[in-house]
C-alpha cells in the first residue's frame, strides 16, 4: 500500500467515526422528547456537524478509491479534501 493512500485512508476512517457518532447522537435525541425544549438550540449546530462530516467523509472516499486506483483526478480530489480539512480545523479549531 502507498503511504499517501495509508492516510487518507486513516482520514476517511476517522471521518465515518465522526459522521455515525453525529447522526447517532441526532438518533438519541429524536427518541428524548421529554428534552426537546432543553436541546432545541443543539439541533441547527448538530445538523452543520452532520453535513460537514458527511462532506468530508464523501470527499475521502472519493480521494481514497482514487488513489488506489491510480485515477488522473486523483490529486485534485486530494487538494479538495486538504481544502475541505482546512477549513474544518478553522472552523472548529478552540
Amino acid at each position: 500500500m502507498r503511504p499517501l493512500a495509508l492516510l487518507i485512508g486513516i482520514v476517511l476512517g476517522s471521518a465515518v467515526a465522526l459522521f455515525v457518532g453525529l447522526s447517532m447522537t441526532a438518533v438519541v435525541l429524536l427518541f428524548l422528547p421529554e428534552f426537546r425544549d432543553q436541546f432545541a438550540g443543539e439541533w441547527r449546530p448538530l445538523l452543520i456537524g452532520i453535513g460537514s462530516t458527511l462532506g468530508l467523509t464523501l470527499l475521502a472516499a472519493a480521494s481514497f478509491v482514487g488513489e488506489l486506483k491510480r485515477r488522473p483526478w486523483r490529486r485534485g480530489a486530494q487538494v479538495v479534501l486538504a481544502a475541505s480539512m482546512a477549513a474544518l480545523l478553522w472552523k472548529y479549531w478552540p
